[in-house]
């Protein structure tokens, strides 16, 4: 039974205006249905596609626009890039849905938000082409930042992140890496047969823990190597980004529904890119609209 307890303004910042520190999102303006982009910009095209506008609020990084698309309740809000801006966001937007900023305690009846990040990724294997889409079925955290909550086992794969950290031989010194399925109920719905069910690295950066090289050396030169060796249970890591595990496990520990879907950009081992990737990306954001 969770102990009711008091929030201090130190642990939780409220605006004057009565919206949460970073997002500025004030309660009433929280829908329960999330589209999660990383790009600012990317939140005005997936909103181009409403059928009306209730808001549209944007503070540092974190861009938010609510409206309604085929009589669904929506909103889509960025990120900016990384697991330590997903940390705040599903933190805030928890925040918004469970605590009641007056009183500053947490509610007794809990809000489930549906949590849905739409992003770009590198694929690790040659069966998974540029303009793929990928769902992060599981989502492996490189950021190491679900290990300072509590519970964390609690909602992690953790025969799978032993076997992981064994066989490429996991260097000490680095985050221990952290494994957490997605929804299965998202994955059954915005999930199709034009979508790959994936193991997907949430990188805790773009270039050396992603295995590239521009002026300094790697620590691990062989690294990428391995991952792309390994199997769980036969299958293989199959591409990086930078969110999906944070997302994932931050929603399971507060009892939201999240899942990452990406649109493959790069393909690591034939070494190429699309620069040109918005109208794949487009596809994909009228695809989880009309599914989630």
């Amino acid at each position: 039974m969770e102990i009711e307890r008091f929030i201090p303004s130190s642990q939780l910042i409220i605006n004057d205006d009565n919206s949460v520190f970073h997002i500025h999102l004030k309660p009433e303006q929280l829908r329960d249905k999330i589209i999660l982009v990383g790009d600012p910009g990317r939140v005005t095209m997936v909103a181009s596609y409403f059928d009306s506008i209730d808001y549209d609020v944007s503070s540092r990084e974190f861009h938010a626009i609510a409206g309604k698309y085929k009589g669904k309740e929506l909103m889509c809000i960025s990120h900016g890039i990384g697991a330590d801006n997903i940390e705040i966001v599903v933190t805030e937007l928890d925040a918004l849905a469970n605590i009641d900023f007056k009183t500053r305690k947490v509610r007794k009846d809990k809000r489930v938000l549906e949590l849905v990040r739409i992003g770009t990724s590198g694929s690790l294997q040659y069966d998974l082409k540029i303009g793929d889409f990928v769902i992060a079925q599981k989502g492996m955290g490189f950021d190491g930042i679900l290990n300072f909550y509590e519970g964390r086992d609690s909602v992690c794969d953790l025969k799978f992140e032993n076997q992981f950290c064994t066989y490429v031989d996991w260097n000490p010194l680095w985050a221990r890496p952290y494994v957490v399925d997605a929804d299965e109920s998202l994955v059954s719905r915005i999930g199709g047969d034009d979508m790959v069910r994936g193991n997907t690295i949430a990188s805790v950066g773009f270039y050396a823990p992603q295995g590239r090289e521009v002026r300094l050396r790697l620590k691990d030169p062989d690294l990428i190597k391995r991952i792309e060796e390994f199997r769980y249970n036969g299958t293989p890591i199959t591409n990086f980004e930078m969110e999906s595990a944070c997302l994932q496990g931050m929603a399971k520990l507060l009892g939201h529904k999240a899942l990452t879907v990406c649109c493959i950009i790069a393909q690591r081992r034939e070494e190429n890119a699309n620069t040109d990737y918005k109208p794949s990306v487009a596809r994909l954001v009228e695809t989880v609209l009309e599914r989630i």
